[in-house]
């Protein structure tokens, strides 16, 4: 995937993980809060590796 991709990827997955934490803490569903904090860690991991490629791209 390219260093967009894996962005926009990241800022999904971060996005998505927050709503799911959100809902879960709401409805007292500790595996959907769980769940949401671990899409929100991948998300990270995906910006960092999209930033990672921009650098090595610009070198």
């Amino acid at each position: 995937m390219s260093e967009l991709g894996d962005k926009i990827k990241g800022t999904t997955d971060k996005v998505v993980g927050s709503v799911k934490e959100g809902v879960g803490k709401a409805t007292n569903d500790a595996e959907l809060e769980a769940e949401g904090k671990a899409q929100q860690v991948k998300g990270k991991v995906e910006n960092v590796k999209g930033t990672v490629k921009g650098k090595i791209n610009d070198l």
